[in-house]
């Protein structure tokens, strides 16, 4: 299951973010499987602009869960 929360629409902001983790259990500490369904998500997205994004691991008794937030901006990309 893909953790995956828009922010909000509201048009006073321009700066948008999701949240993504890998599935609790086995396989949650994969970092590169993760990295990929961002990248899956971002593409989803369509052409964006990635203005920050942050990584987080939290220890547990078994893996870590990683969490990856994104924060971008709806209008296309600067190029």
């Amino acid at each position: 299951m893909t953790d995956v929360r828009p922010s909000s629409a509201d048009p006073g902001w321009t700066i948008r973010h999701f949240s993504q983790s890998n599935p609790s259990g086995r396989g949650s500490g994969d970092v590169a499987a993760l990295l990929r369904r961002v990248a899956d998500t971002l593409d989803s997205l369509g052409d964006v602009q990635v203005e920050d994004l942050t990584f987080k691991s939290n220890v547990t008794a078994a893996e870590d869960e990683l969490t990856i937030t994104v924060y971008y901006d709806a209008e296309p990309r600067r190029r």
